[in-house]
């Protein structure tokens, strides 16, 4: 059995880049898309990884939420998207990426809420191939902010913007977690890694420009629109920012229950 090896899972976009720029060598990084990492803790191949939101709720039996970070907006997130070439009250069908069961379960809420009936189908975040089987497209990530700088006019919602706009609460995409059964002395290592480094990203000018600039070499995104991104979308979470993960897990993903973190 896996019992874990020093691993801490990444999200494999950009936006946990402040809490995994330059982490210790101590700890090995295990890098996929959010819901594979929803496998891999349950799998005990990491300690910790960022996983969907939704994906907490559906195996909150098994996992426990870690505290003070995870992946948020307040207002537009900008890497959270629906395109289409329609306004959304004529579409029919969208396309939903596979990767991402937060940004699914969220759209599903938003447009239920205003009464919208929708077909969906599920495809490999490809929007070229989305656009092509569909009215609309969701898209995440870096590929979201890739495609709404190639065709910003495709842009018809920012999704943090819109649970915002409905609830003037923050939009908590990503939760970090570990196994119900994982050590405590291990989560905590691996929190005080990832903390520590948020931390020089937030007081630390260099530090700061150090992320933009790796994250500049993942993506083909501008410094300028890097900088303005990571005023958009935040790792570290307060009370306030936990009140808008846990109406997200109640109303939109229908947790019954209390969300419950390990401390």
């Amino acid at each position: 059995m896996n019992t874990w090896n020093n691993t801490i899972g990444r999200v494999a976009f950009i936006n946990c880049d402040p809490l995994f720029h330059n982490l210790s060598e101590q700890w090995n990084v295990l890098a996929a898309p959010p819901s594979w990492l929803t496998g891999h803790v349950l799998r005990r191949d990491c300690i910790i990884a960022p996983i969907p939101a939704a994906d907490y709720a559906s195996n909150h039996d098994k996992l426990v939420l870690i505290p003070d970070i995870g992946i948020g907006s307040e207002g537009e997130v900008g890497s959270v998207l629906l395109f289409g070439a329609k306004p959304i009250d004529e579409m029919k069908t969208i396309a939903l990426p596979s990767d991402s069961a937060s940004s699914v379960a969220l759209l599903k809420y938003l447009l239920r809420v205003k009464g919208l009936p929708m077909n969906y189908i599920t495809t490999g975040p490809d929007y070229e191939l989305m656009m092509g089987r569909a009215d609309g497209a969701l898209l995440i990530g870096d590929r979201a902010l890739e495609v709404a700088k190639a065709f910003p006019d495709m842009v018809r919602l920012d999704l943090g913007q819109a649970w915002t706009e409905r609830h003037q609460l923050p939009m908590i995409f990503g939760v970090f977690v570990a196994r119900r059964d994982t050590p405590l002395e291990q989560v905590h290592a691996a929190h005080r890694a990832l903390l520590g480094n948020l931390e020089d990203f937030e007081r630390d000018g260099p530090k700061r420009d150090a992320v933009i600039r790796w994250s500049m070499e993942r993506s083909d995104l501008t410094y300028e629109r890097l900088d303005q991104y990571y005023g958009e979308v935040f790792n570290r979470l307060n009370e306030r920012h936990v009140e808008g993960l846990r109406a997200f897990l109640i109303e939109a993903c229908e947790l019954d229950g209390e969300p419950e973190f390990a401390w």
